[in-house]
């Protein structure tokens, strides 16, 4: 980086000609991240608030074009690690956050999980283990208070509250039964997130074969275990026509995919519809 250059586009950025701010924060965006520390020292040191509001405007884009870049990086790569996506999604608002405390606590849950399991276990009893382990122990529940707050969307404020919607819950939950070696999945139900055990144990087939689930379950309502005709029910009620996708496993990437929608429709429910547009943005990146 040119610091001299940097220092005076800074100095530049209270210009009230439009078209030479407009030259001088493309110029600054281009540095890419590195350059967001001297922007935060130069946001300190200035006492004009027009040149504050500019600056934290400019390294909002240039944060938010890495996160685009890291989500579609993400979304085209051949692992498509979920919690890595729900960390890319956090960063989205709070971009700061340190993952390695999030992860830290997702270890200790991981652990918990680990020593309780055994080949002895039948299903039931592995998610009934689960249970006790995620909703007793580590005090997780649905936010019924305020279901369509942003924040449930967001693992890092889940990780913390012990509060979230039904997705944000399930893949919680999903990460600490796949530590554990529990085959369960995500299930991209209308109106609902839930998930599902599927039995693999004497003939791995495609997760798309639903012969082999042997039954649902419902994190938001305590880890509650359903079968298929509970779905039936749901659908139902909701005048929505069945499809097998409400009945199988998602993939990752549409978890997160459906984790971005959920943040769109909890922000154009508050008006913030600046937010609902870049993360429209960053659907695009997924796809």
């Amino acid at each position: 980086m040119n610091k001299q250059e940097i220092d005076a586009l800074i100095r530049l950025l209270d210009d009230n000609d439009s078209e030479v701010f407009d030259h001088i924060q493309l110029k600054l965006i281009n540095y890419g991240k590195e350059v967001i520390p001297i922007l935060e020292n130069a946001w300190s040191s200035s006492l004009d608030a027009m040149m504050q509001e500019r600056i934290e405007a400019i390294i909002h884009k240039i944060q938010f074009e890495d996160l685009q870049h890291q989500l579609h990086v993400w979304s085209h790569s051949g692992s498509q690690e979920l919690i890595k996506g729900a960390l890319l999604i956090a960063r989205y608002q709070y971009p700061d956050l340190e993952e390695e405390v999030i992860q830290k606590q997702l270890d200790r849950m991981r652990k918990d999980a680990w020593l309780e399991m055994n080949d002895r276990l039948t299903a039931l009893e592995q998610i009934n283990v689960l249970n006790k382990i995620f909703f007793d122990i580590h005090g997780f529940g649905g936010n019924t208070t305020n279901y369509h707050a942003p924040q449930n969307s967001f693992i890092n404020v889940v990780m913390e509250t012990r509060k979230g919607n039904p997705l944000m819950l399930s893949i919680l939950y999903l990460e600490i039964a796949r530590s554990a070696g529990i085959p369960v999945y995500g299930v991209n139900l209308p109106e609902h997130f839930i998930l599902c055990y599927k039995d693999e144990l004497n003939d791995p087939v495609a997760i798309d074969d639903h012969s082999r689930i042997l039954f649902y379950i419902n994190p938001f309502s305590r880890g509650d275990v359903f079968q298929r005709k509970e779905i039936d029910s749901f659908l139902a009620q909701l005048k929505i026509r069945q499809e097998s996708s409400y009945y199988e496993p998602c993939t990752n990437k549409e978890m997160i995919q459906r984790l971005i929608r959920n943040l769109m429709n909890s922000y154009y429910k508050l008006g913030f519809l600046d937010k609902v547009e870049e993360l429209e943005k960053l659907m695009k990146a997924t796809i």
